[in-house]
């Protein structure tokens, strides 16, 4: 039960399950009403008595009338509604038709297996506008599963016989209910529900919890199972409504969800057994004895104070009700947690995420991914597996990117608020209106220029930088004028100069600016040239006012940035190199060309991404001999910084290395794929100091490329590369282990770190020489003693 107080407005109820006999003449073996945890269902009277249909009936109105409902949807329900008799069936419709009020819609159901129904029933439902819903299974081998009688007999024939009936009256067909069971097969079933033409189908999970957990052969069997039929469904051109697969789709794009089993819209249900007595959703009683009890009756309680009981509050507080995993999971607008019992476990109570939770993550994105979707950058499930594998092309590197071009906006748009709240005068307005105007008419006039400049890795560094006060704002101008400059408009701007320079991100340096006692000068644009205006004519400006372009990289058609003037590229782990002279930038260039070519020999399938992805390399300071330096930065996407190393072949491995960083960070600005951890810190097996949780991610996940490399490259150089890749695939494997039982990881970091385990496994399995397998387990055991030492 959640702790705080409910002071909420009441959530008026629009559902009502009127459990009108509560035996049956099926033995279902996975009936909840009968088959699990709560067995009051032995203590209640078979029938509902003509008593409590009056109050039920009357306190439905009263509630009705109360909050001015304009439908009520009302359920007749069991164990078995048909052993009531068509009699008693006809008298309930018949009152609850006469005590709604006016203006209240009645949507009157019955749920059935089907077993009982004949032509006396069908007249009643007739007579009175009920709609039969039947719970079927499948095929046969599918249905006989579970749905027998109690001495094993088949209910089969008698279900497709009813189903026969009602598609003779298809105003009362209401559709087919359908229980999954992973051992049967999707298509058999699928292909037999529609062949029996219902107006709609649920396929339903099976009740479970985590103290009862679901048969499981895999992690998402039962999304497998689903998204079969989905896609068979699809290719089919949809011939039948499936409930849960629109569901997925309404939520999805921002509308309600048409089942309780998913979405965050409060619970509007409430059940009244044959006693009298009100219940939760009855698909509690999976959880724990009494589970659904709230202790009222029709007979003392009206609806609203139902509606203000703890445990029906508990399902109508949407996000705020959920597990914090589940709070920060991306698809939860649609999951909403998934159904509320199947949350259940010992100790804990509901606030876990469901016991479904894989099958629900991986369905609902899989079912994204085919949907036409309005959200702006959402990450499809197949571009997340893939790039949970440790990939990545450029199609997945595309859908990176997106997301980080919202950001840079969300944080211009952060740092314009900031700079409005702190403003202390006109003249923090003068400094920052005309930049603000100028990136409004480029954006208005020249989207894809003001993009490009935004996706300079090292803008979002100094925005960041920014807004925690570590900056100054007045850079802002700089990245007009560079926005300007690329989309070929004249500016005049007052702009940073940070030692003795004018930097426009991406474009290049103005050098021997002199500022002004405010740090800036004033920058013009003419005519595709940018120079400082000090009062003299255009021709007579300083000499020493020199314009620098940034320089570029290149092999092979592939172009990236020498980052070696942005004032802002200092955010590494080891500082960044000056300016290069003519002389390093030739030695860069080499190098690169090189290594560019040998990622693309020896590792193709890595170079579609770093094209889509890679945008800079960013000089650092030269590395102490015998070793090398890289870095990435966590809010400078794009960006791979290294000291030159002496070999191409190390600098390609530093770059596929840093790049899984990059892609990495980027993922987790998308997707919370672990909980706060408190400081704990975890072990990793190339560290000599432990690691807070998403420094092992990250470690781990660059090192599924560092393995990779090791292991393409042992064909051209065998002897260290064959004892690199020993050593990789172990430590790594073993990175994977911690990190999937930290117990810190989200479901979806959870479902993230099984891919990359799936790429390790093999790998493990590949042949090595003697020598070097014996070496690496010799260094991981002397690291790991170390460690604990």
């Amino acid at each position: 039960m959640l702790d705080r107080p409910f002071d909420r407005p009441i959530v008026p109820f629009r559902q009502f399950v009127l459990k009108v006999h509560s035996r049956c003449d099926l033995a279902c073996d996975h009936c909840y009403v009968y088959e699990h945890a709560d067995q009051s269902w032995r203590d209640r009277p078979k029938v509902m008595s003509p008593v409590t249909v009056t109050a039920a009936v009357a306190r439905i109105s009263e509630h009705a009338r109360r909050h001015r409902l304009d439908e009520a949807h009302v359920v007749l329900h069991g164990g078995e509604p048909l052993l009531a008799g068509p009699a008693r069936l006809a008298a309930i419709a018949a009152e609850l038709r006469a005590g709604l009020p006016e203006g209240c819609a009645l949507d009157l159901r019955v749920h059935t297996n089907g077993v009982l129904l004949n032509d006396r029933f069908l007249d009643v439902f007739a007579e009175h506008g009920v709609r039969v819903g039947i719970s079927l299974d499948g095929d046969r081998a599918a249905n006989d599963r579970h749905r027998r009688y109690a001495d094993g007999r088949s209910s089969y024939d008698q279900v497709v016989r009813a189903i026969g009936l009602l598609r003779g009256r298809p105003e009362l067909y209401g559709g087919i209910l359908c229980t999954i069971d992973v051992a049967n097969d999707p298509i058999r079933v699928y292909e037999a529900l529609v062949d029996l033409e219902p107006p709609r189908v649920d396929f339903l999970l099976p009740h479970a919890t985590w103290d009862a957990p679901p048969p499981r052969p895999t992690g998402t069997a039962y999304a497998d199972w689903l998204i079969t039929i989905f896609d068979r469904w699809q290719a089919d051109g949809r011939p039948v409504y499936v409930r849960l697969f629109d569901s997925i789709e309404s939520t999805s794009r921002g509308g309600p969800s048409r089942t309780e089993a998913i979405g965050l819209e409060p619970s509007s249900l409430v059940v009244i057994e044959t006693d009298g007595s009100y219940e939760q959703v009855d698909s509690l009683k999976v959880a724990y004895d009494s589970a659904p009890a709230t202790g009222q009756h029709v007979l003392r309680d009206s609806l609203d104070e139902v509606a203000a009981h703890p445990g029906v509050i508990a399902r109508q507080l949407g996000l705020d009700g959920l597990a914090e995993q589940c709070r920060a999971c991306p698809v939860v607008d649609s999951c909403g947690g998934g159904l509320y019992p199947h949350r259940y476990r010992s100790g804990s109570g509901f606030s876990n995420p469901s016991v479904f939770c894989s099958d629900l993550f991986t369905l609902i994105t899989h079912v994204r991914d085919r949907i036409t979707m309005p959200a702006a950058h959402a990450l499809p499930h197949a571009a997340l597996r893939t790039l949970a594998s440790g990939m990545g092309g450029a199609e997945e590197i595309g859908h990176l990117a997106a997301g980080q071009a919202s950001l840079a906006r969300a944080l211009l748009a952060a740092l314009r608020r900031d700079a409005a709240d702190r403003a202390a005068g006109r003249a923090a307005e003068r400094l920052s209106r005309p930049a603000w105007d100028l990136l409004t008419e480029i954006d208005a006039t020249n989207r894809d220029a003001l993009d490009a400049t935004l996706a300079h890795p090292y803008v979002r560094a100094w925005a960041v930088s920014c807004l925690r006060g570590e900056a100054r704002p007045g850079y802002l101008a700089n990245l007009a004028a560079a926005a300007a400059l690329r989309a070929g408009l004249d500016a005049k701007l007052e702009v940073e100069v940070v030692d003795g320079a004018v930097h426009l991100p991406g474009q290049g340096t103005l050098t021997g600016a002199a500022a002004r006692h405010d740090g800036t000068a004033t920058l013009v644009i003419e005519d595709g040239r940018p120079r400082i205006d000090d009062g003299r004519a255009a021709g007579d400006a300083p000499a020493q006012a020199c314009w620098r372009p940034a320089r570029r990289l290149t092999s092979r058609g592939f172009s990236v940035l020498l980052e070696d003037a942005d004032p802002h590229r200092d955010c590494h782990q080891w500082p960044a190199a000056s300016r290069l002279t003519e002389a390093d930038l030739a030695a860069w260039q080499e190098r690169f060309d090189e290594a560019w070519r040998l990622i693309e020999a020896d590792l193709p399938a890595y170079a579609p991404g770093l094209r889509a992805g890679l945008s800079t390399l960013t000089p650092l300071a030269p590395a102490p001999p015998g070793r090398d330096v890289s870095s990435t930065a966590r809010h400078a996407f794009g960006a791979v910084a290294a000291a030159l190393p002496e070999d191409p072949a190390t600098l390609a491995l530093l770059i596929v290395h840093e790049f899984q960083h990059v892609k990495l960070g980027a993922i987790l600005d998308m997707l919370d794929l672990h909980e706060e951890t408190g400081g704990r810190l975890y072990y990793a097996p190339w560290r000599e100091d432990p690691r807070p949780l998403e420094g092992l991610l990250q470690g781990t996940y660059a090192h599924l490329a560092v393995t990779d490399f090791w292991r393409v490259r042992r064909h051209a150089a065998p002897d260290p590369a064959e004892r690199e890749f020993a050593r990789w695939r172990g430590q790594t494997a073993e990175a994977v282990e911690t990190l999937a039982a930290s117990g810190a990881l989200t479901p979806v970091g959870a479902w993230f770190v099984a891919r990359m385990r799936e790429t390790v496994a093999p790998w493990l399995e590949e042949p090595v020489a003697e020598a070097a397998d014996k070496a690496a387990e010799r260094a991981a055991r002397a690291h790991s003693d170390a460690f604990r030492r």
